[in-house]
């Protein structure tokens, strides 16, 4: 990829949005009717999207949002309203609408909801790039989508292959009634592969990147990666899975490669660690959870080598930031330690209805939704161990990576996961490739089989673009990192023949 200074079009768009944002901020302060509080959060998405499937350059994404939204806390209500029309008679109609609805809340006895913190600091952040997304052009990008393209096309049981890059510009201003105002701005970075083969009834897919990735940063982050080399190699793998036997049935030893962890942590740990989910804000919709508020402090989560943390200062992770959507400043917080569950991700309105200590992760898929509790970076932090000397330590077992299917119960407990890919261990060393490897069990027992954790060496960033939650739904932005880790009698089979 060729590597160019920044490009004044670029410059000027973003100093565009900071403008507008300060704008919408001045000319709201001067309108905002009477009340006891008031927050507005202006916020504007941009998304570019490239592909190339098959050879063929596929039609260009590009989709640009912005708005507000206005909190109101008045007559002993909170009322909310969002809108794009940040004129001042926009604005004006939006604040008295969210005047109303407070009205309304209050005269109808609805359970008090706490109102957001405060925002009395004033601050900045903006995510480390050291190559914007503007410094190739367009033409560049799709040059090294078809290389890699070009890469998978390696055989006739190949039958679909594709590459993607997709970028994410969000900026963000919160201001209130305090007086302060703290501004961010964020770059998002989702490169993606995949590959499908088929002989006869048998196809398979391996994938790299894409749902199953993404950095926080500039076109440095993938310029560090050789794209047609891992295009090529994830070619390879779903050849070689048309002539791998099938993952065994059995009670086994198995070790999850940092890909695979990701959706661990995410489905047994994220989800059910939500606090609004806890309380039961998502009965209605995605389900509640095992944990109840007594748990914590004293559950044992996992084994003792079970450290998770929430961690929102690991620059290239894709939920990074220095404040969530309610303004609250974020720090890395222990969420389970030495395998006991401490606290739940509940932000500051989730705390104040429960009692319970929380984290700053409350968090809004675009201007026109309200911020819930959602997971930001969860992390499970490095062990001793290095990859060698956890597979020396199975006797019979199976290595599987990169998510392929997930079923888990309304509660967050019993789960069925499926990979691309899996190599069985035996006598302490990995053999054979072996296809439609899965694995079941339930969220406690599986992680108090935890018997081993990687070190930092073999710690990875990964994460997810798409998490959904909430009524109407939101997709943000989730990260993930670990390192493999070796669970113990974990119920291990193949996919149907």
């Amino acid at each position: 990829m060729v590597k160019r200074r920044g490009t004044a079009p670029e410059k000027h768009l973003l100093g565009e949005q900071a403008a507008w944002m300060e704008a919408t901020l001045e000319r709201f302060r001067r309108l905002v009717p009477g009340c006891d509080g008031w927050w507005l959060r202006a916020r504007i998405d941009r998304h570019e999207e490239l592909s190339n499937r098959q050879g063929l350059v596929q039609p260009m994404r590009r989709v640009t949002r912005r708005g507000v939204m206005i909190t109101l806390l008045a007559e002993g209500g909170i009322g909310y309203a969002a809108t794009s029309d940040t004129s001042e008679a926009g604005l004006r109609r939006a604040a008295l609408s969210a005047r109303e609805w407070a009205r309304c809340a209050a005269s109808l006895a609805l359970p008090e909801l706490p109102p957001p913190a405060v925002i009395e600091e004033e601050g900045h952040y903006d995510t480390p790039v050291q190559r914007p997304w503007h410094t190739t052009t367009i033409r560049e990008k799709l040059e090294l989508l078809q290389r890699a393209t070009a890469a998978m096309e390696i055989g006739d049981a190949i039958i679909d292959w594709s590459a993607s890059l997709a970028y994410r510009c969000q900026d963000q201003l919160l201001a209130s009634h305090g007086g302060g105002a703290v501004r961010q701005r964020l770059h998002l970075l989702f490169p993606g592969l995949k590959v499908v083969a088929a002989r006869g009834a048998e196809a398979q897919q391996r994938s790299w990147g894409g749902n199953n990735g993404g950095w926080q940063g500039g076109l440095e982050l993938l310029e560090r990666r050789d794209l047609p080399a891992i295009a090529e190699q994830t070619a390879r793998e779903a050849l070689a899975l048309l002539e791998a036997p099938r993952c065994p049935d059995g009670t086994l030893d198995l070790i999850l490669m940092p890909d695979q962890m990701a959706l661990q942590i995410h489905e047994s740990i994220g989800h059910p660690l939500e606090l609004d989910r806890i309380l039961g804000d998502e009965r209605n919709y995605a389900g509640t959870s095992f944990v109840t508020p007594e748990m914590f402090g004293t559950f044992r989560y996992g084994s003792r080598l079970l450290n998770v943390s929430f961690d929102p200062h690991l620059s290239t992770e894709l939920a990074s930031y220095r404040w969530d959507d309610e303004g609250a400043a974020a720090r890395k917080e222990a969420i389970i330690r030495d395998g006991i569950l401490l606290r739940p991700l509940g932000g500051w309105t989730s705390r104040q209805r429960s009692g319970l200590p929380g984290v700053a992760n409350a968090r809004a898929s675009a201007w026109n939704r309200p911020a819930i509790d959602r997971m930001a970076n969860l992390n499970l932090e490095p062990g001793d161990a290095s990859l060698q000397e956890l597979v020396s330590g199975v006797e019979r077992g199976v290595l599987m990576r990169t998510n392929r299917s997930w079923s888990i119960d309304d509660s967050r407990n019993k789960f069925q996961f499926g990979c691309e890919a899996g190599w069985l261990i035996e006598n302490g060393e990995v053999g054979e490739l072996v296809r439609n490897p899965n694995y079941r069990g339930t969220s406690s027992r599986f992680w108090r089989n935890l018997d081993g954790v990687g070190d930092i060496s073999s710690f990875r960033i990964v994460g997810t673009p798409n998490c959904g939650k909430g009524e109407p739904n939101q997709l943000v932005p989730v990260g993930h990192a670990s390192p493999p880790c070796l669970f113990r009698e974990v119920e291990v089979f193949g996919g149907e023949e």
